[in-house]
């Protein structure tokens, strides 16, 4: 058994697609596949266990062969909701999030993120990447929804979802962070409406 074994991949695709057109955005079809399967495919081989978090059409995700968690939270409140259902429910002690439409996730994510929160005894290892600001600059653009954190850290996003935070940035300012910056920007884009899936599709 491997360090990586004891960490459960969570598919977040519990939204409501409104960018999208209102369609279920894991769903669509892109490459021969659904948007949900190709992150599927890309995190099964870094994780012991997968999981979709999803809150319509439960039947379809349930299709592709592992479990599907809808919210605890009822009214679609946001992938966090999804994170704190994946954190409750999942069998091992880490939880590593990546969302539905980020098809291009990169291959050593689990890893890299697992190597610093190891190394730095800390409870969440996030992604950054740098990014274009305003002024043409590079700047320090955070990923919070691609994370790995322990379940152990469970109780300080449940008290921040029942205080009503919904902001996924916003909710480990209690507990130890590790953050780790991956070179290449364009394997965290996502997806968000038709016509950037349309651009996307060839290969």
């Amino acid at each position: 058994m491997t360090p990586l074994d004891d960490i459960t991949g969570l598919v977040l695709a519990g939204g409501r697609g409104t960018r999208m057109g209102h369609v279920d955005k894991g769903l669509q079809a892109f490459r021969g596949a659904s948007m949900a399967q190709h992150v599927m495919r890309r995190l099964a081989p870094q994780v012991g266990a997968l999981a979709i978090n999803a809150n319509q059409n439960l039947d379809v995700y349930a299709a592709f062969g592992v479990p599907v968690w809808p919210d605890q939270l009822t009214g679609f409140e946001g992938p966090l909701a999804g994170l704190a259902t994946g954190m409750a429910r999942c069998a091992t002690s880490l939880l590593v999030s990546a969302p539905c439409d980020s098809p291009f996730l990169p291959p050593d994510l689990v890893a890299r993120l697992h190597q610093a929160l190891t190394a730095a005894g800390a409870d969440l290892a996030l992604a950054e990447t740098d990014e274009p600001g305003p002024d043409g600059a590079p700047r320090i653009q955070p990923q919070p929804v691609f994370a790995l954190v322990r379940t152990a850290a469970l109780p300080h996003l449940a008290a921040y979802l029942a205080g009503g935070g919904r902001r996924m940035d916003g909710w480990y300012g209690s507990i130890a962070v590790a953050r780790v910056r991956f070179e290449d920007a364009s394997a965290f884009r996502n997806i968000n409406t038709l016509d950037e899936l349309r651009q996307c599709e060839p290969e």
